[in-house]
């Protein structure tokens, strides 16, 4: 359910924006309220906390050609002229900046109200239980596991969107659970992860349950792992891996601001083949449904699914309403703030490649000698020169189509964004997509973000 103090200030905001628009040609405001909740449970304590908590209001004006915000985080009727003297203020301080065509505003007619509501929501005391008893079972694993965590993490959003033919609100949710298992033997000490998510809290919990033995396995496995001679491998990705791949060669690269200035090498291969013809990409808020998954973004625009490589060929990129209105193009839907503090850039949702017609077991089986990657660990790119590094957790080696039984960790990808999708030769018929955190726009700009797709099999550099 949208959020009550929103809902209770929607006819003041109405009334604001319809005052507003006496004076400017285009203008839209973005009321937000979020919050969420943090759980954590180990073998010594149990923690509760808030998270992602917000709540403000961000005006967008279009005037003679320049663009113009003004945040703000109460409304009231006393305080609505004061709004409207600070609006005017900043739109005459940004009078001399840059032109823009109004023309690419996509402001149709339309007034909806959207909900994802928690269907399996639990109480507090509940979500300590569960967490406890995975956290025990975990424990009772195998006596080398010395500690383990649970976590939930579950955030509620609601905002509203109004501008001269637009009235929107939205409300959904996101939920989280995570386990690791802290394995020690000797002076080692490793850790294996598992995290799950729906907008379903019992679903995200239930599932983490199938996931408890796999968890501590890996943990103790990770206590022999090694490291890698570095080289170039054939490897099998699993949807992880895939998906940092898919989010770091294609996904800052094609948020088109970055096309505006110049910042991206993608701008100038539209149209081109730079991946495996087996090989297509998308990107959307509803393009599936995750921790990236809204209804509208936060400059008004309905949710897209994009697709960004077809067949090999990179097709578009993904935009917010200001990089759109740059470039002369219609925005994706990507769209997205940090806060309602701060503006709204490009940004990627859930981010996949599609799935294909292999199976992972004869994927496996076509390795002279490789490694199957797995666990996501972290990743980053230079769009600019399209050079991309990715770090799985560990990999399994892999001997003539078998597993040897060796592991090594971690294991870092790197090399030529092209080179790494034109080097892929078969894809999974099996697709996951996952998020379970952040990404950043360079060092700052934090959104939430998913991504995935099927198991890829692959030539690249590894190293450690």
């Amino acid at each position: 359910m949208i959020n009550k103090l929103l809902l209770r200030n929607k006819k003041l905001c109405e009334d604001l924006v319809n005052e507003l628009l006496d004076e400017y040609e285009y203008v839209s405001l973005l009321g937000v309220a979020s919050n969420g909740i943090r759980i954590r449970v180990d073998n010594k304590n149990i923690t509760l906390s808030d998270s992602d908590t917000e709540y403000g209001y961000v005006i967008k004006i279009y005037n003679d050609g320049s663009i113009s915000e003004y945040s703000f985080n109460n409304i009231s009727e006393k305080e609505i002229p004061y709004i409207i003297v600070n609006v005017k203020n900043t739109v005459e301080s940004n009078k001399d900046y840059k032109k823009v065509s109004l023309n690419s505003i996509i402001d149709q007619p339309l007034v909806k109200d959207f909900n994802r509501d928690d269907e399996g929501l639990l109480e507090e005391k509940q979500i300590v239980q569960e967490l406890s008893s995975l956290k025990d079972e975990a424990l009772a694993y195998d006596e080398r596991i010395i500690n383990a965590i649970a976590m939930f993490n579950k955030i509620d959003v609601s905002k509203i969107f109004i501008s001269r033919n637009k009235n929107l609100s939205q409300h959904y949710t996101w939920t989280n659970a995570y386990l690791m298992a802290v394995a020690k033997e000797g002076n080692v000490i490793k850790v294996g992860r598992s995290v799950t998510g729906d907008y379903n809290s019992k679903i995200a919990i239930d599932m983490l349950k199938d996931k408890i033995n796999s968890t501590c396995d890996i943990s103790i496995k990770l206590l022999k792992a090694t490291q890698i001679e570095p080289g170039e491998y054939d490897v099998i990705t699993d949807p992880s891996i895939t998906g940092l791949i898919a989010h770091e060669a294609f996904g800052h690269g094609v948020e088109m601001d970055m096309f505006v200035k110049n910042r991206a090498k993608g701008k100038d291969y539209i149209g081109e083949y730079v991946a495996s013809p087996l090989i297509s990409m998308h990107d959307g808020a509803c393009s599936c449904n995750s921790v990236g998954s809204y209804f509208f973004d936060d400059d008004g625009v309905l949710a897209h699914d994009t697709l960004i490589i077809n067949e090999g060929k990179l097709v578009t990129g993904i935009s917010d309403m200001l990089s759109a209105l740059e470039l002369g193009t219609i925005p994706t839907g990507n769209g997205r703030r940090e806060s309602y503090l701060r503006k709204a850039y490009s940004r990627m949702t859930n981010t996949f490649f599609s799935k294909g017609t292999s199976k992972v077991e004869d994927m496996i089986k076509s390795i002279k000698h490789g490694y199957y990657l797995c666990e996501t660990n972290n990743g980053m790119e230079d769009p600019k020169n399209w050079q991309i590094q990715c770090t799985a957790e560990y990999g399994l080696e892999i001997v003539d189509g078998k597993f040897s039984g060796k592991i090594v960790s971690p294991v870092v990808i790197s090399g030529y964004v092209p080179d790494v999708l034109k080097s892929i030769s078969m894809v999974s018929d099996g697709f996951e997509v996952s998020g379970s955190g952040y990404c950043g726009k360079g060092h700052k700009e934090w959104v939430r973000v998913s991504d995935g797709g099927p198991h890829l099999k692959a030539k690249v550099k590894l190293g450690w």
